[in-house]
């Protein structure tokens, strides 16, 4: 059963450890990043001579286990969290992939999305390198893969490796974050608009580390550097850390969507503290839409700062009203018709004691496809509450993402094909607002962010057939039509 709400597309994480087993680390690191995927998970390492890779479809915790740690030998090491917006969900589109080059071992994990991945993928076939998988990633590794000169990128008497990646950064358009493994270093690289996030820690007892978040740094027992710039190459290697410009940054553009969802509350992101940020977009969502009631609640995990910076800008009470359960997503079992039917019942049991009677505010991080929200609303409704009052923290989402995010179309998007009141009343909610865009901004507080789901403005241009429906079809016609 393929969860419903919006899902990030990855985390990635880079290890050198002296001295210690890096796929331990990366392994923990991943964990602490499991929220950015679920479908599957993979860790490569090398020893300086060769490289290893174990990767498979589940959870962290489902895929590793002591056996196959110990056959990930070395210092260095990536890792990869997948949930898919390119490519099927298969075991063949799970990440790291490694290959084998003139120049050793290549193992790559990506986070974001390629908008010109056709274009791409056209000129690899053309050049004769046969492609294994759907996904956009593959067709980086095997730009990568190609000697420079064959590209016409080398550059005289530099790192190979640097020379690779800026070919590949003049030609790829969209969001990517990328931990390269070599036989010898890890590359972090980031996209020159920034797109995802990445940042650099330093291991206390000698080594770095590169990761989707600063939260997975805490994790290993690594103290946070700084983010990788947009457009930096980064090489980690025994003798530290090694900064190359990859391309010229352009327009800064953060996923916004990182403050109101994605990232770990503990995470930092441009110097602030997720979880504070978080608690200013409940408080700019009080002050623009105030409701009458006795309680504010917040759908768990991801919209509790929120509803505590409403309760606490309003002077209402805080309190708990839905229970998570936290491990049903860590099951292979399916329902049967019925319970998938329920599934919200699976995932949330509502406090009965703390509803009863009462009128109350439900907050919510967003409402992307409204499949949630509906049956959220009675279930508190079913455990006696009298009222309950919709608030959303983010703007509603209009427009498809393309750089690396669960929203594919315009059709799967309620707020692009109804209005408030229709959405009111499909979900049930005897109230229903949202903040706007201005709140969200004065909330986050810095310029230089993607808002084109909410606002339609793409930061870089869009190919008009990526607006399909079945995006994934129209990407090998479009690779096999022109072959």
């Amino acid at each position: 059963m393929k969860p419903t709400g919006m899902h990030e597309a990855c985390g990635v994480i880079g290890v050198v450890a002296p001295g210690r087993e890096a796929a331990r680390l990366a392994f923990f690191g991943l964990y602490a990043l499991q929220h950015r995927g679920q479908e599957s998970a993979g860790i490569a390492t090398s020893d300086g001579r060769a490289a290893y890779l174990v990767k498979d479809m589940g959870l962290v915790a489902q895929v590793f286990n002591e056996e196959n740690l110990s056959r990930l030998r070395g210092e260095i090491a990536i890792g990869h969290n997948r949930y898919s917006t390119t490519g099927d969900s298969h075991v063949r589109n799970a990440q790291p992939y490694l290959i084998e080059t003139l120049h050793g071992p290549l193992a790559v994990a990506h986070n974001g999305n390629l908008t010109n991945a056709a274009a791409l993928r056209r000129e690899l076939l053309r050049r004769g390198v046969g492609l294994s998988s759907t996904s956009d990633s593959e067709v980086i590794v095997q730009f990568l893969a190609a000697s420079a000169e064959s590209w016409g990128e080398a550059e005289e008497g530099r790192d190979p490796w640097v020379d690779r990646i800026r070919a590949l950064m003049r030609r790829a358009e969209g969001a990517y974050s990328l931990v390269l493994l070599t036989r010898s270093a890890v590359y972090a690289v980031r996209d020159p608009r920034g797109f995802r996030p990445l940042v650099l820690g330093a291991l206390e007892e000698g080594g770095f580390v590169a990761a989707s978040e600063s939260a997975a740094l805490v994790t290993v027992g690594a103290r946070y550097l700084r983010e990788v710039e947009p457009g930096e190459i980064v090489r980690i290697d025994a003798q530290g850390l090694t900064s190359f410009v990859g391309h010229p940054p352009k327009n800064p553009a953060l996923c916004i969507f990182e403050y109101v969802y994605f990232a770990r509350p503990d995470s930092r992101l441009e110097g602030r503290t997720v979880h504070l940020v978080r608690q200013r977009l409940g408080a700019e969502l009080a002050r623009e839409a105030p409701a009458d009631a006795d309680i504010v609640i917040g759908v768990p995990d991801s919209a509790i700062p929120q509803a505590i910076g409403y309760a606490h800008a309003l002077g209402l009470p805080y309190s708990e009203g839905l229970i998570k359960n936290r491990y049903i997503g860590r099951t292979f079992i399916q329902p049967d018709d019925a319970l998938r039917k329920n599934a919200v019942r699976l995932k949330y049991s509502p406090l009965a004691a703390n509803l009863e009677g009462k009128r109350v505010v439900l907050v919510d991080d967003s409402i992307v496809r409204g499949n949630t929200a509906g049956p959220l609303v009675r279930l508190l409704r079913d455990a006696g509450a009298a009222e309950v009052h919709v608030r959303v923290a983010s703007p509603p989402v209009r427009h498809p993402c393309f750089m690396g995010l669960d929203m594919a179309t315009y059709d799967e998007l309620i707020a692009h094909n109804q209005g408030l009141e229709a959405i009111r009343t499909r979900i049930g909610a005897d109230s229903l607002a949202y903040l706007s865009l201005e709140g969200l901004l004065r909330a986050v507080g810095k310029s230089g962010h993607c808002t084109a789901c909410f606002s339609g403005d793409y930061p870089l241009p869009i190919p008009p057939w990526l607006f399909e429906v079945d995006r994934e079809k129209r990407i090998f016609e479009g690779v096999w039509g022109e072959g």
